[in-house]
């Protein structure tokens, strides 16, 4: 017993100290986003996707682009246009005139860490084309499977201001990312700090690239030992009331589903082992409750009409289901 925990407390330690050197890291270069970069962080961990909404310029790009180089891995970035096909993100075959034959040319999806910027505005046959690398971590191309890379996670961008032109996910998509992070404005002291930081020459292009501080295996190690992260019966009763009762409100036409069940529970999981704790909490469950089901809920029309926001549908919901003593 006692040597299972302390296999236990070793398994915490390690996913505590790679996750708070990059936390830190991250938090030293993107100034003001902390809780951003901590969601951002359990869903790398729990082995899930992203949307991260947001208006330009609240350092989207630079945020993926720099956790990339902190993990020491490959990077890759699709800027997403109305005119985009399929297999410019996924690859096509070019027929090499030197061997008379065909050869396939990975597309850009073939990477670690995918950016897929404002995926809005690309039409459904496109974005389509994320779903399969997103669930089952593959791509068909010309009949074959091509897998994609152990450590692979996509973070999708979209403008929440300006839908003009644009193609709105369908539900069955949304439903793929395990998070979706609202990023705004940074406050007050934060942006003077982001100004001094640009004014020293820190976001300066030609400045020496970060080194890593840590590794793509280290992740992957880190993900196969939340399984050790132990979860009371109480525990699962609680998210699963919540689960179920999402289902029955009245201003809501689509609750939560199974997925939604299963990201939630691996987000508090990925919470809980971040800050240094061998089992999950309520407090896990609620921490990461907003960005689990913000995309997932739909509004009936008569909740729209009344002003109602899925905000105030996840609060209402955590204050309904009484929390496990």
């Amino acid at each position: 017993m006692q040597e299972q925990v302390k296999t236990e407390t070793v398994v915490v330690d390690k996913i505590n100290d790679v996750f708070g050197r990059l936390r830190n890291r991250l938090n030293e270069v993107i100034v003001g986003q902390p809780l951003v970069i901590d969601q951002i962080l359990i869903a790398l961990l729990a082995d899930g996707h992203v949307l991260l909404e947001g208006v330009p310029g609240t350092a989207k790009t630079l945020m993926v682009k720099t956790m990339a180089r902190f993990l020491g891995t490959e990077y890759g970035r699709i800027q997403l246009t109305p005119d985009m096909l399929p297999s410019d993100i996924l690859g096509t075959s070019i027929y090499d005139l030197t061997t008379k034959t065909f050869a396939l040319k990975r597309g850009p999806i073939f990477t670690s860490l995918l950016l897929a910027d404002e995926i809005n505005r690309t039409p459904p046959k496109t974005q389509s084309a994320l779903l399969e690398a997103m669930e089952e971590r593959q791509v068909s191309l010309e009949g074959r499977t091509e897998i994609l890379p152990e450590l692979f996670m996509v973070i999708a961008t979209q403008n929440p201001i300006e839908f003009e032109g644009t193609y709105p996910l369908p539900e069955a998509q949304l439903d793929r990312f395990m998070l979706k992070i609202l990023i705004s404005y940074p406050q007050g002291d934060a942006e003077k700090q982001m100004l001094r930081n640009w004014q020293n020459g820190k976001y300066d292009r030609h400045t020496p690239m970060a080194e890593p501080v840590t590794s793509a295996q280290d992740i992957i190690d880190c993900r196969k030992q939340l399984s050790n992260i132990k979860v009371e019966d109480s525990v699962i009763d609680y998210l699963s009331n919540l689960v179920t009762k999402s289902r029955s409100l009245s201003d809501l036409q689509l609750g939560a589903s199974p997925r939604a069940a299963l990201s939630w529970l691996s987000a508090a999981k990925a919470h809980a082992a971040i800050e240094g704790k061998d089992f999950v909490t309520p407090d896990n469950i609620k921490f990461v409750a907003e960005p689990v089901l913000r995309h997932r809920f739909i509004l009936t029309p008569e909740a729209e009409l009344d002003g109602v926001t899925i905000t105030q549908i996840i609060n209402n919901l955590m204050r309904q289901v009484p929390v496990p003593r």
